[in-house]
């Protein structure tokens, strides 16, 4: 019986339990569920040929020999096999393939594929995210047949053009445009478009990236801008039922009164917001302001699929029991790892992790899906194991950021440190040494990726124009080496890019003082802090 039948038939107890049950569960009926279902995946994963090359002849036979034998993976482990699509070697038949960047500069692409299985369970965790956007507290949820959903998805073969494919046979939801005409339109057209039918037919539902979805909202505030000038952009531009061309007068008239732009708020009532990404935290309360309801964070992953949600308390992360089997690297044995690549980490389980603590996240795909044990570099805080406000007695999480040693931007970026040294390499720049670490404006909070860099001897004469000059340099080439950064100017009209110039010997200096080598990418902000003293310390003295 689909989503819609069920609607139909005014099943709504049914519904939540089925849907939103996995938040009743304790720890241990959690578990259970994690472990059988891991022991139906280690049958298909360890028999097919991509298991056994990573096993190199061992046998787990539970799920403690499992996570004994199997060793932490990553993509390296699985690209010859995945990017030339040999399913003969995988778990399960591929219905679909997933594609999301790599790493700009080195690799461009990575795919992943989705099973039977996977898809199904993507689609029960989709119309649970949206019962959640929805819903007032527990058993409460607000979905009908028909629901409008502004389109602010990437198409496929990214993973959020297959919500409106996995809806499309649960129940009715008109896409805004329709998805057919979306796929051929460019981001600018699919939001004038999307827009231009909201208001005739309202919008219920808009989900995006947070990034992408404060930038579309600010499209609104925009328009009116013109209009309020004297400009008939937005009249050229849509053209407005009596209802709604009344309901957008009123909202222009009011908006003068508050001496404020228009907001989405004044023309759109949500019944449900959704966003997923990185940065949420950046943009969540500005969206709240302008749409009046204030966005459920998701999660969700090419390789590990949707993996969690909020609820109506908006306070924290619930992973699904259904999507991966989850264990947690605790971030001191993170750092060691990183400090030693031949130290392996130890893991935790579900039902091991501990409050307040950090954690990258190391999922093993169910339902027949090709990844094991792997590092898909996302970083979590458990914000603890129980609530009182949402009555749940299974631990959820607050997604913090990527792992240390990649630097993403608003959802758009996977800047590493070979793509720097490649940017640097093919420009040409004389430069000695350098740190980049993701740094937060003080004004709005919002991301930006931060260089401190040293020139050769004799290369720099004037920091002050040097600086801008450089920051121009590494700009273009950044631009060239990614389409992601340079996706990040042309859609989000973000410059993320800020160029800090030390003077010679700097790095040198901190190393004599300290006996420590910093970090190329993400070092300790003190750490960094302390290396700009030094330098200020040095021009003092210098001028004195």
């Amino acid at each position: 019986m689909t989503f819609e039948e069920k609607l139909v038939n005014q099943e709504y107890d049914r519904i939540w339990q089925e849907y939103c049950g996995f938040l009743d569960l304790d720890m241990d009926s959690y578990m259970k569920i994690q472990k059988r279902l891991l022991a139906e995946q280690m049958r298909l994963w360890c028999s097919s040929p991509i298991g056994k090359k990573i096993l190199k002849g061992r046998n787990p036979g539970t799920v403690e020999e499992f996570r004994t034998m199997v060793p932490l993976t990553t993509y390296d482990d699985y690209a010859d096999v995945l990017l030339l699509k040999k399913e003969d070697m995988l778990p399960d038949k591929p219905i679909i393939w997933i594609q999301t960047t790599w790493e700009g500069g080195k690799h461009p692409i990575k795919v992943a594929p989705y099973t039977s299985g996977m898809l199904e369970t993507f689609k029960n965790n989709i119309i649970t995210c949206l019962m959640m956007a929805t819903s007032k507290g527990r058993g409460s949820f607000d979905i009908d047949i028909g629901d409008t959903f502004l389109y602010g998805l990437a198409p496929l073969p990214y993973i959020t053009g297959l919500i409106p494919l996995g809806l499309s046979d649960q129940f009715h939801m008109e896409f805004l445009p329709p998805v057919k005409e979306a796929v051929d339109m460019t981001f600018s057209e699919r939001n004038k478009r999307g827009f231009k039918m909201g208001l005739s037919k309202g919008i219920d539902f808009f989900f995006g990236m947070g990034s992408v979805a404060y930038y579309v909202s600010m499209s609104v505030a925009s328009l009116s801008e013109s209009g309020r000038k004297g400009g008939s952009s937005l009249k050229k531009l849509f053209t407005m039922p009596p209802s709604m061309t009344l309901k957008y007068l009123r909202a222009k008239k009011q908006c003068r009164k508050e001496e404020r732009p228009l907001m989405p708020k004044d023309l759109f009532k949500l019944k449900g917001f959704l966003c997923a990404g990185t940065d949420n935290r950046c943009y969540k309360d500005d969206l709240e302001e302008l749409w009046g309801v204030r966005p459920v964070e998701v999660f969700a992953g090419t390789e590990p699929s949707f993996v969690g949600t909020e609820t109506w308390n908006r306070n924290g992360l619930y992973f699904f029991p259904d999507a991966c089997f989850y264990e947690f690297i605790p971030e001191e044995e993170m750092y060691r790892n990183m400090d030693d690549p031949s130290y392996v980490p130890r893991t935790v389980c579900m039902d091991e992790v501990v409050p307040g603590e950090v954690y990258e996240l190391v999922p093993t795909v169910l339902r027949g899906g090709a990844f094991a044990r792997y590092r898909v570099g996302d970083m979590y805080r458990c914000l603890g194991l129980t609530s009182k406000d949402d009555e749940t007695r299974i631990p959820r999480f607050e997604y913090m950021d990527r792992v240390p040693d990649i630097i993403d931007i608003a959802g758009f970026t996977r800047i590493s440190e070979n793509s720097i040294q490649n940017v640097i390499g093919l420009s040409g720049l004389e430069v000695e040494d350098w740190v980049a670490l993701k740094e937060f404006t003080v004004d709005k909070g919002r991301p930006y990726l931060h260089m401190y860099v040293e020139m050769s001897p004799g290369s720099v004469v004037n920091r002050a124009v040097s600086r801008e000059l450089l920051k121009e340099h590494l700009t273009i080439y950044f631009k060239y080496v990614d389409q992601d950064y340079h996706d990040l100017k042309r859609i989000l009209g973000m410059d993320p890019l800020e160029v800090t110039i030390l003077r010679c010997g700097t790095f040198k200096e901190y190393k004599n003082k300290t006996g420590k080598k910093l970090r190329h990418i993400n070092p300790s902000i003190h750490d960094v802090q302390d290396l700009v003293k030094m330098q200020e310390l040095f021009d003092r003295q210098r001028r004195y």
